[in-house]
């Protein structure tokens, strides 16, 4: 997908391997991307959004997932369903499309759709950081791709979805996720990604509108970021299928970064009297403490 603006020449070039400890800039529809090397890892790259980290991909090993929350989504994946077996996965939200990429190298021939709302940055992710085939992306809005997907054909919907550091109203809400459900098979599994702090309000009232469409749901975020300590990652799970709960509890374990897995009494608590989001009352996410996500 073509973008009409160059890099800026200061900076070099991450397809060039000449200059691939250097970083790389480009204006985007949403702000300024930049993809910034890895010393340590010679093919690996993280793409920023003015300032904010937004992806980690290593080109030569795509199973690597270098955020906490990735992984997490990435164990979830490997929960769903025997070693190797294909998933039909629809992505909202792509940035780097690390997820895609895990995707395809642990599910060789997951027919998988992304769909990313800021054009010049699929062209600047494309020219520098080229994903495998088997991969398709759009440019559009994630609640519009949702609404016109074919209904009861995916096994996974991801929604992975930040403006700037923030997840956008319009995708936080009950009619979104129903959207969700529609476009799942009866066994397929609705996961979204958000980001809140103490005293977790948000996460409870995003809880409670999963569960209102899902009757299997669970939440996972590291326990610091549950006891109400800081700002994270929640990862909530839905589907109308019983989840692999147990199985993905023992991956969250066993991470280098233990999550906990919440469901029934345990999220019932964290719910508490929380209702269900409509569009009428939506609001974007929490914005960040200052400089919680930031890079140099």
């Amino acid at each position: 997908m073509a973008d009409a603006v160059t890099d800026d020449p200061a900076e070099g070039t991450a397809g060039d391997p000449a200059d691939e400890a250097r970083p790389v800039q480009r204006p985007v529809a949403l702000g300024t991307a930049r993809l910034l090397p890895d010393l340590d890892r010679p093919q690996a790259w993280l793409l920023t959004l003015d300032g904010t980290p937004q992806s980690y991909v290593d080109l030569a090993e795509p199973t690597h997932l270098e955020f906490e929350y990735t992984r997490r989504i990435g164990h979830l994946v490997d929960a769903l369903a025997p070693a190797g077996q294909p998933l039909d996965a629809l992505h909202l939200g792509g940035g780097a499309l690390t997820l895609p990429r895990y995707l395809a190298a642990t599910r060789p021939g997951s027919p998988q759709h992304v769909v990313e709302t800021d054009g010049p940055l699929v062209g600047f992710v494309a020219e520098h950081l080229p994903w495998p085939s088997g991969i398709e992306v759009t440019v559009g809005d994630a609640r519009t791709a949702l609404a016109a997907a074919p209904p009861a054909a995916a096994d996974l919907v991801v929604s992975d979805v930040f403006h700037g550091s923030r997840t956008p109203a319009h995708l936080t809400s009950l009619e979104f996720v129903r959207l969700a459900a529609a476009a799942l098979r009866p066994t397929g599994c609705y996961a979204v990604n958000l980001a809140d702090g103490p005293p977790l309000a948000f996460a409870a009232a995003q809880a409670a509108t999963v569960r209102a469409v899902f009757p299997h749901t669970c939440l996972v975020a590291e326990p610091s970021v549950l006891r109400g300590r800081r700002y994270g990652n929640i990862l909530l799970v839905g589907s109308f299928s019983p989840l692999p709960a147990d199985a993905l509890a023992r991956r969250l374990a066993a991470d280098p970064f233990p999550a906990r897995l919440s469901e029934g009494a345990a999220l019932d608590a964290l719910v508490g009297r929380a209702r269900p989001v409509r569009d009428e009352d939506a609001v974007d996410s929490p914005p960040p403490p200052d400089g919680a996500f930031s890079v140099g």
